[in-house]
């Protein structure tokens, strides 16, 4: 055989196939459908779980295990959940008000204030004219 004739074996790429040549590895794969598949949990559901786990009854890690929890998620909702009732029972119960809702309150606080002046305007009036039939 001569140089030309011989030929050289041919490696497989990995995580490359011949039709797609830009293919993602299969850990980012796996990565970006857990992100997609992660579950969402209702607030009730967190307040359930973050319930069962000050009751001690059972472990916090038994109850994220059961769950499909991870115990870092456990204790930061397990903190808001305090923080938030802190905070209730100190009397803060603001909250943050809707654009509408302030258009209208201030447009009420003009009217309110225009009906005031009127009315001072109309009572010294009045004044003044019982003064003058003394």
């Amino acid at each position: 055989m001569s140089k030309s004739t011989k030929q050289t074996p041919v490696k497989p790429q990995v995580g490359k196939s011949p039709s797609s040549p830009e293919r993602k590895p299969v850990l980012s794969i796996i990565k970006d459908i857990q992100r997609q598949t992660r579950r969402q949990y209702s607030v009730e559901e967190k307040i359930r779980i973050v319930l069962e786990g000050l009751q001690g009854e059972q472990s916090v890690a038994e109850i994220c295990r059961r769950e499909g929890l991870n115990t870092n998620i456990y204790y930061r909702w397990s903190k808001e959940f305090l923080e938030a009732g802190k905070k209730r029972l100190a009397g803060d119960t603001t909250r943050e008000a809707t654009a509408p809702e302030v258009n209208s309150m201030k447009s009420e606080n003009e009217a309110l204030k225009q009906l005031v002046a009127e009315l001072s305007l109309e009572n010294r009036l009045l004044k003044k004219s019982l003064k003058a039939d003394d």
